[in-house]
């Protein structure tokens, strides 16, 4: 019984440690995206869909090319590219939420909530999926969940050419949340 209890008890602590180191990624995900709305403004409003994945799949296969080759040429480091994974999954979520036909025009301060929003919906997913996985994620190498980006990126690309419609599948929502998550974990790692 008493063995039940720690282990219990350690899963408490752990989980609780990862929604302190996912916040922390969060937070510095949103400054990037912050300081970038306020030099760009919400120039990205006009990408459609199709266009944002392919701006993750970019971001994707440069951090695989650098693992795979061991050397990057290009000063901006892995971690770059992941907080521009996660920031452009959300921007593919903001899109699907408020529709290319809103204003392209929005100030940081109107874009703000949305984006908070989005990040406790994923935040509470990763939760439930944290509880039926048990942090299995912790045990996973690096260049595994760029690989599993990548084929969610696949996968959201096969929807989209689908014209959205799938038969038994998630949509694109539930993949842009995955490529959050597993970017957001890769950059848990990369800290420890």
């Amino acid at each position: 019984m008493l063995i039940i209890f720690f282990d219990s008890l350690k899963r408490y602590i752990l989980a609780s440690k990862t929604i302190s180191e996912y916040k922390e990624v969060i937070k510095a995900c949103k400054e990037v995206f912050e300081k970038k709305t306020r030099d760009y403004g919400t120039a990205w409003r006009i990408l459609r869909l199709p266009s944002i994945t392919d701006q993750i799949m970019i971001k994707a296969q440069r951090i695989r090319s650098i693992q795979e080759k061991g050397v990057q040429k290009i000063d901006d480091g892995i971690p770059n590219e992941f907080v521009g994974i996660v920031n452009y999954c959300i921007m593919a979520m903001m899109q699907l939420e408020i529709g290319r036909e809103a204003s392209t025009d929005m100030s940081f301060d109107e874009i703000e909530p949305l984006y908070d929003n989005i990040v406790n919906d994923t935040i509470s997913l990763h939760e439930d999926k944290n509880h039926d996985y048990g942090e299995a994620w912790r045990e996973m190498r690096i260049s595994s969940m760029t690989d599993i980006i990548l084929m969610k990126i696949m996968r959201v690309k096969q929807i989209e050419d689908n014209a959205g419609v799938t038969l038994i599948s998630e949509g694109v929502r539930a993949n842009y949340q995955d490529m959050m998550n597993y970017s957001v974990f890769c950059l848990i790692k990369l800290k420890s």
